[in-house]
């Protein structure tokens, strides 16, 4: 048992000593100190039991500091270096403050006024800032995709076009994105397009659209500002004003044939009509005619016809139809006859 504790002894020294260095960075304070960062130690061991990395504030301020990264205090107006304090905030928050830094110093060298809490709260806002910044010294390029859009003849032109845009630092909270500026510009470009008398006009002046689109003022109330509005491609489409044409006449043709059948299925329905109303009168007639014999020999029994009276209108009858087929035999004959002449 004597002769474990020396060992025993040895093991925890150890443990301890990394232990004290992981709480107590000395290398990073030594590392600070030799760069001109105030930093103290006890500062870096709250640091550590705020769950806070003592590495990325420290070397935060030491890129910032070798830099030359300062700002003015609004209340003083006095120069002054970025605090410890403010770092952890920032860290703390959920922010990226190696990113926070190096869009400052970029910033800061590019002569971009970026304070800050600027910097900060567009970090915090889900924004690249270190971008923003790339973006405001070199322009970025949007290519829309393909505008379809109408002149005022009813020819289709699709159109592309690109746009130069710059990060606009002021707006870069709250602003509309990308997909914003793209969507306006295509309305922009229908909108002149459409107020063209002539897809030729287009076709010849094509930077007319451009200007037309630039001068909406299309990058307010976003994050950008757009520099300028090139047309890259010009295409005729369809003849959209023939095509709805053939469309309204092919539909025309169709209504007019609906109303034709409309009233050819009236006539049938009228002729089947009269031919049942004359098929009724015929019946009718037919029962008339199937009374008259009841007539007559009810009238010899109540003594109002007599037989001679009865032969009277026999002979009437043969002498009525005799008088009928001489008619109609001198009819042909006479027609016989003048074609024999």
């Amino acid at each position: 048992m004597s002769a474990l504790g020396p060992i025993f002894l040895i093991f925890a020294g150890i443990i301890g000593f990394f232990i004290f260095l992981y709480f107590v960075p000395v290398n990073l304070w030594i590392t600070a100190i030799f760069s001109g960062v105030k930093v103290g130690l006890f500062e870096l061991v709250f640091m550590r039991i705020r769950k806070v990395p003592p590495s990325v504030i420290v070397n935060s301020l030491i890129t910032a500091t070798k830099a030359g990264l300062k700002f003015t205090n609004d209340e003083t107006g006095v120069k002054r270096q970025l605090s410890t304090m403010e770092l952890e905030a920032h860290y703390l928050a959920g922010g990226n403050v190696p990113q926070v830094i190096r869009a400052l110093i970029s910033a800061d060298k590019a002569n971009i006024a970026l304070t800050f809490k600027q910097a900060t709260a567009i970090d915090l806002a889900g924004r690249d800032v270190f971008e923003a910044v790339q973006v405001s010294v070199n322009p970025k390029v949007l290519n829309t995709p393909s505008v379809a859009a109408v002149a005022a003849d009813g020819i289709q032109l699709i159109c592309k076009a690109r746009v130069t845009i710059r990060a606009n630092i002021q707006q870069l909270v709250g602003g509309a994105g990308e997909e914003t500026i793209l969507a306006r510009v295509g309305e922009g470009i229908v909108t002149s397009v459409g107020s063209a008398k002539s897809h030729k006009e287009v076709l010849e002046n094509p930077d007319k659209i451009s200007k037309l689109v630039l001068a909406r003022g299309l990058d307010a109330g976003t994050a950008f500002e757009i520099l300028s509005i090139d047309i890259a491609d010009v295409d005729v489409g369809t003849n959209i004003g023939a095509k709805l044409q053939t469309d309204q006449a092919s539909a025309d043709l169709k209504v007019a044939e609906a109303k034709a059948e409309e009233r050819r299925a009236m006539a049938v329905a009228l002729e089947q009509e009269m031919v049942a109303k004359a098929q009724e009168a015929r019946a009718k007639v037919i029962e008339a005619e199937a009374e008259i014999p009841k007539a007559i020999a009810d009238a010899f029994r109540t003594g109002n016809l007599g037989i001679m009276d009865y032969y009277k209108i026999q002979n009437i009858q043969a002498d009525t139809s005799m008088r009928d087929s001489i008619a109609g035999g001198k009819k042909k004959g006479t027609g016989s006859s003048g074609s024999k002449a």
